[in-house]
């Protein structure tokens, strides 16, 4: 099993694929996610699925690199994360608040359901898969 200062990495890792946004750090931001076809992210809405790093990072150089788009703050709450027992595989689960300015005009989540896998590749700590969504009470 990873000891402490495995998982504070691992957790460095996790909130650098949010926090990344307040200074635009691109490199952070490729280098802690999984580089190859298998990487995905499921995004609240149906039409924002990623499959493959590639289409990642067309989305984030589309939509994040531009003036129109600044974080302004975030939060990660509720922090749950367990590794396999051979310990190259790790999973999470949290609470997200994610807040930025498009334009000007505020915009974010709050209360975000956020999980995710990580792998030990070469060493790294990379995200293989996120899974945004929100509770939908009736």
């Amino acid at each position: 099993m990873p000891d402490e200062n495995e998982r504070r990495e691992v957790e460095q890792v996790i909130r650098d694929a949010i926090g990344w946004a307040l200074t635009k750090d691109f490199d952070r931001l490729y280098s802690i996610m999984a580089q190859d076809d298998q990487f995905f992210i499921f995004h609240p809405d149906s039409h924002s699925t990623i499959v493959g790093f590639d289409a990642f990072k067309c989305m984030a150089e589309k939509l994040f690199r531009g003036e129109a788009f600044k974080a302004t703050d975030y939060a990660v709450y509720n922090l749950r994360l367990n590794f396999s027992q051979n310990g190259d595989t790790a999973w999470y689960s949290c609470t997200l608040d994610d807040h930025s300015l498009w334009n000007g005009q505020p915009g974010g989540w709050d209360d975000c359901r956020w999980t995710g896998t990580l792998e030990k590749r070469a060493g790294n700590w990379v995200i293989v898969q996120m899974h945004f969504s929100f509770a939908k009470d009736n």
